[in-house]
């Protein structure tokens, strides 16, 4: 199972992620998890990508691009894996698109969580507390919801088009939502 998990910051792409990585036994790859670890562990990498978050940027494509290309191919991506925060605009997608041709593979879903915006800036505000995030103010989450309308919400189009797009919402019961998705999931897989 090859899969993408998107929709704006706070939504639970990243639970989600882990909860379907369990169930499918395939990996959780988060681009913002590799870029934290590497801020944390103040690396190069994370020096040059907290230059750009602590403003509420998002990181360059090209680091980005660079980071999930050497990920997926890794040994453990063999049997799929589940991408978290990419891709988050056009040439991003394109950027995919090349890589997964590259490796021989295909998309099997594309899995978009859906909230209001209230919920997204409670959820935001409760993590920056409980995590300490400085990528978690509220002036750069309203600007990193922006950048997500702006830039990424378009990307759904392209996915539905192409018949990936699987929407789900991102309210309510963390354990039902997770349900609700691998059903969908399930179910457009038999039919493909």
């Amino acid at each position: 199972m090859r899969l993408l998990i998107m929709g704006p910051q706070g939504v639970g792409k990243g639970t989600q992620a882990a909860l379907l990585a369990t169930h499918y036994d395939i990996p959780a790859i988060s681009t913002g998890d590799i870029f934290r670890y590497n801020i944390k562990n103040k690396t190069p990498l994370g020096i040059e990508a907290l230059s750009y978050t602590d403003k509420g940027e998002l990181v360059p494509d090209s680091l980005t691009n660079t980071i999930v290309k050497d990920r997926l191919a890794m040994d453990d991506t063999a049997n799929g894996w589940i991408l978290d925060g990419y891709p988050r605009n056009a040439a991003q997608v394109e950027a995919l698109d090349a890589m997964l041709a590259e490796l021989g593979q295909s998309l099997d879903a594309v899995v978009a969580l859906e909230a209001g915006r209230d919920v997204l800036l409670e959820r935001m505000a409760k993590r920056a507390k409980e995590q300490g995030r400085s990528d978690d103010t509220p002036e750069v989450i309203a600007k990193r919801l922006e950048t997500y309308e702006r830039e990424t919400a378009p990307l759904l189009g392209i996915y539905k088009e192409r018949g990936l797009l699987i929407t789900v919402d991102g309210v309510g019961d963390v354990d039902a939502i997770s349900q609700t998705i691998i059903e969908k999931l399930d179910a457009n897989v038999k039919a493909s």
